[in-house]
């Protein structure tokens, strides 16, 4: 498999947000999301063998605990990473695996849990999901829809609503979209490769969300949707352009 970084942090998302957490993140993505924040896993890797990964997540985990295949998009990587998912399955890890469901999702094993990244119209690849793959989600499962304004609000509420998703999956989670810019900063140097953290201000706060958390709370009330509000928390705790967190 084609691997961009393996690394161990808190878990930023999903309903096991907080949590000590192993993170698999592999190289490629087919998808071109407007507010994408792991551009730089579009190309590029390096290639790993499954047991040379196994070895790592046990260094970083040696007592189970969680651990997170993302991208990219990792089923684009299906061959390799079913059987990665079995192996850390049998390890006895609580495997998640985050995909935006435009890949065939039913060879995923069934005690993995699925973080399901509908995209929104204003992502720009609001048509990617494949509707079969609903079928092969379970109650273990996660339906997320990043949200960046109303008429992304309005597809997501229309869609969990036509689609029952509340009793179809675990969890379904709104989510703003964060600005992919935040905490990124040319150099004078003209560099456009290398950032840090601008010295005015901090990105660390929901200003730099694409959407106010308070108008997405409001809208999610007033219209009594049975969804969990997401935050990517770990973009409130290091700077947002941070890798390896």
């Amino acid at each position: 498999m084609f691997l961009i970084e393996l690394y161990k942090s808190l878990q930023g998302e999903s309903s096991f947000s907080g949590l000590p957490c192993v993170f698999i993140r592999l190289a490629g993505c087919n998808l071109r999301c407007s507010w994408c924040d792991s551009e730089y896993t579009f190309t590029g890797g390096r290639k790993a063998a499954l047991q040379e990964v196994l070895a790592q997540v046990r260094q970083l985990s040696p007592n189970g605990g969680l651990v997170e295949i993302t991208g990219g998009e990792p089923m684009l990587q299906a061959r390799e990473v079913v059987p990665l998912m079995q192996s850390l399955v049998d390890l006895h890890y609580t495997v998640l695996i985050e995909t935006s469901g435009e890949r065939f999702l039913a060879d995923v094993p069934s005690s993995v849990h699925k973080i399901v990244d509908v995209k929104c119209p204003d992502s720009g690849e609001g048509n990617s999901f494949r509707l079969e793959n609903l079928d092969a989600l379970t109650r273990l499962d996660e339906i997320k829809f990043v949200i960046s304004s109303r008429r992304d609000y309005e597809f997501a509420r229309d869609f969990t609503r036509a689609h029952s998703l509340d009793n179809r999956v675990g969890s379904v989670i709104f989510s703003p979209a964060f600005r992919k810019d935040a905490g990124l900063k040319q150099p004078s140097n003209g560099d456009s490769t290398a950032y840090h953290l601008p010295s005015s201000s901090d990105p660390r706060t929901a200003a730099h969300c694409l959407l106010d958390p308070q108008l997405l709370a409001e809208w999610i009330l007033a219209d009594s949707l049975p969804v969990r509000l997401g935050f990517q928390i770990h973009k409130f705790i290091w700077n947002p352009a941070t890798k390896g967190v």
